[in-house]
């Protein structure tokens, strides 16, 4: 009997693995991936959040024995970060991540507050195939705005002091892409035009195949009400996904990087990054 289960549960965790992969058959999902985080609503708890959520992000590709690039760094006023980018270079990292793009709120007692009130914070979190050069996507220099300035990040010797850092606005679709790893403004604006035109590459694809929505996400404020997951702090602790309704309580584990659970649970159920059930649903 007891060597019956064994091979039922064998047999079952195969047949999982075969199921999981057979949802990474996307056009790009074997490519590297961008992932763009911005806070929200919130203020210095909303950076403080975004922050954190980057570090998770990388936590979990170094756990995957990917590698990771800074793209740009925005650092918050007092804390955490206006907004961060970065490369996640490894097999099926945009496959795994696709479905992470979206709002995420964390519920926690505000270590900003000084009366230790509980405190709802919004980030969001986009994330773009980075795909090869080669794509049939035509940029029209006339089209784009190029800023440059001062490369920020953590400070140190790792700010420059030149003005390298460049950022595009692709005028026609509003969408914007910075680079700032590099110390030669040439080589950032070269890795920000291959960001655009993925972005772009995507836009169109969304266009053509009419589901602007599977490819590139809802843009949604912010805010309450638009999250995809939720990470409750206190007053009890909870991880869970709005969309494939998985939680977990093991909240420290999930925030240094054990993602794995949380993000098979969305592919396996084929979600998108819209939103789930509302957030009185899990409080």
């Amino acid at each position: 009997m007891r060597e019956c289960q064994q091979t039922l549960a064998a047999l079952e965790l195969a047949l999982g693995k075969e199921e999981f992969q057979c949802k990474m058959c996307g056009e790009f999902d074997r490519s590297h991936a961008i992932v763009e985080l911005n806070s929200g609503a919130g203020g210095t708890e909303a950076q403080d959040w975004a922050e954190m959520l980057l570090r998770m992000y990388i936590r979990w590709a170094e756990k995957k024995g990917f590698g990771v690039q800074e793209l740009d760094y925005q650092p918050g006023e007092g804390a955490g970060i206006k907004s961060a980018s970065i490369l996640i270079e490894g097999d099926f990292a945009y496959g795994y991540l696709r479905n992470e793009q979206g709002v995420h709120r964390l519920v926690r007692i505000s270590p900003f507050d000084s009366n230790a009130r509980r405190h709802t914070s919004f980030a969001a979190v986009t994330v773009t195939p980075d795909i090869e050069e080669d794509i049939d996507v035509q940029i029209d220099e006339k089209d784009l705005k190029v800023d440059t300035y001062r490369a920020g990040g953590k400070g140190g010797q790792h700010v420059n002091k030149t003005d390298s850092a460049v950022r595009l606005t692709h005028m026609p679709t509003g969408i914007v892409v910075a680079c700032q790893n590099e110390r030669s403004q040439h080589k950032n604006k070269e890795r920000a035009m291959k960001t655009l035109r993925a972005k772009l590459y995507e836009l169109q694809k969304a266009a053509q195949d009419q589901k602007i929505d599977a490819l590139k996400g809802d843009r949604r404020k912010i805010e309450w009400g638009s999250q995809i997951r939720s990470y409750v702090m206190q007053p009890y602790q909870l991880v869970k996904d709005l969309r494939s309704d998985y939680e977990t309580s093991a909240i420290d584990a999930v925030l240094n990087g054990d993602l794995d659970a949380v993000i098979e649970s969305c592919l396996l159920q084929n979600v998108s990054g819209k939103t789930g059930k509302t957030s009185s649903e899990v409080e």
